[in-house]
């Protein structure tokens, strides 16, 4: 182990109990490796002095960093600054301009004030105080000792995020913690395997600076290119060429990059070229659209959609041929492009996209499985496309209609690109 690493202590019963998701820890184990920083634990405790100091006796004994959430209200569990205090056997010092500006922020939000807001403004003798500019709750960087510092933050995720930023890191970096960038791209890809995108890309993994590495997960596969540097610039200059090369290897398999989802860059294609779309859908329930219209601005594009679960509704709403319901079922490749064909139709759109399937667990036969999907597509010119799909049952219901949505946003946005 390296003689100066991180450690993360989330403070709260909540967390526990499984009431909300510790998403802090995350958040700071992304950074921590961006960083540089190493880190290699983590520990939730309750709102509870004691367990908070056997967390703190084991964790001041193998980590230089602790980076602590939650805890830092007004209230009577809100424990964290009062139990670190103890736990070294420090005074805690008020300060007036801290209790001063979270009167204020109350004020200013027309909130009520707690009776025991000064509790907030205390802080272990010798600590510096991390403002919280989107919040009441300051948090606090104390070493009580050579060689340990300690950082606070409240557990609100946007307001620990900024606190971490504006005052954390420049500390960080102004005090030999960090030394190097890790910045990382992530490139996102759909319809190809992990085991094929390897086989397409593998004497890139032989790379040092950067690195790249495969991942998968949630029907996509990544690749993460990692670069190390001493500041960001010069390590985005490192991952740009390596990004182009791959993008150009593996073409339209690769459909963006980091935050990016298939919805975003459909919409950025159909908005950029002044089309519209509709949906139909049957075993995917509404969540085609929900997808699609996540995306901010989708309205300019975005016309709407029919959740056409029955037959009948699929004959009156989007007019699928009760003789072609009869002969091949509502879960079909002529089924699916009827439905394309009709929304597109009803609606005035550019382009259509349909879902028909069976996501079970019950509605199978013989001939068709729980997992099959069809999907459909119909265009401007007239053409009219549709893709036969198994997906593992095993994964369950939910998985299936989250492929089937992605799945079809994917098929639309090859086709866009002219890929297919």
């Amino acid at each position: 182990m390296t003689s100066k690493s991180a450690e993360v202590i989330a403070i709260g019963t909540e967390l526990l109990l499984g009431e909300i998701t510790n998403t802090n820890a995350q958040f700071f184990a992304q950074e921590l490796a961006a960083l540089g920083i190493p880190h290699y634990f983590q520990t939730v405790v309750g709102d509870n002095v004691e367990r908070i100091h056997q967390v703190l006796a084991q964790a001041t004994q193998r980590s230089q960093l602790l980076l602590c959430t939650g805890g830092l209200g007004p209230t009577p569990d809100d424990l964290t600054t009062e139990a670190i205090a103890r736990f070294f056997n420090t005074p805690l010092v008020e300060h007036p301009e801290i209790f001063a500006e979270i009167q204020a922020k109350y004020a200013r939000r027309g909130l009520p004030t707690p009776e025991n807001n000064r509790k907030q403004a205390l802080l272990p003798q010798g600590a510096q105080v991390i403002p919280n500019p989107r919040g009441t709750a300051p948090g606090m960087i104390w070493s009580p000792r050579p060689g340990l510092t300690i950082m606070t933050f409240p557990g609100v995720p946007s307001e620990l995020q900024a606190m971490w930023r504006e005052t954390a890191v420049p500390y960080l970096w102004q005090h030999g913690w960090v030394t190097e960038v890790f910045l990382s791209r992530n490139l996102r890809f759909w319809g190809i395997s992990e085991a094929a995108l390897a086989e397409k890309v593998q004497e890139f993994f032989s790379l040092t600076n950067p690195t790249v590495a495969p991942y998968a997960g949630k029907g996509e596969t990544r690749l993460r290119i990692t670069a190390r540097a001493a500041d960001r610039e010069t390590a985005m200059a490192l991952i740009a060429p390596v990004e182009a090369q791959l993008r150009e290897r593996t073409g339209a398999d690769c459909y963006g990059a980091d935050e990016e989802t298939l919805a975003l860059v459909v919409g950025r294609l159909l908005q950029g070229r002044g089309e519209t779309l509709a949906v139909a859908e049957s075993c995917t329930g509404g969540l085609l659209g929900a997808m699609v219209t996540e995306v901010p601005g989708s309205s300019a594009y975005f016309q709407g959609g029919v959740v056409a679960y029955a037959n009948a509704v699929k004959e009156r709403l989007l007019g699928v041929p009760s003789t072609v319901l009869a002969a091949q079922g509502a879960v079909s490749a002529p089924v699916a492009e009827a439905m394309a064909t009709g929304v597109r139709e009803q609606l005035g759109t550019t382009w259509g996209v349909s879902i028909t399937g069976i996501a079970g667990p019950g509605g199978a036969t013989a001939t068709k499985p729980v997992g099959l999907v069809y999907i459909g597509l119909a265009g401007p010119a007239g053409q009219v496309y549709s893709w036969e799909h198994r997906f593992s049952p095993e994964r369950g219901r939910d998985w299936i209609r989250q492929l089937s949505a992605c799945q079809a946003l994917d098929h639309l946005r090859r086709v866009l690109l002219n890929a297919v």
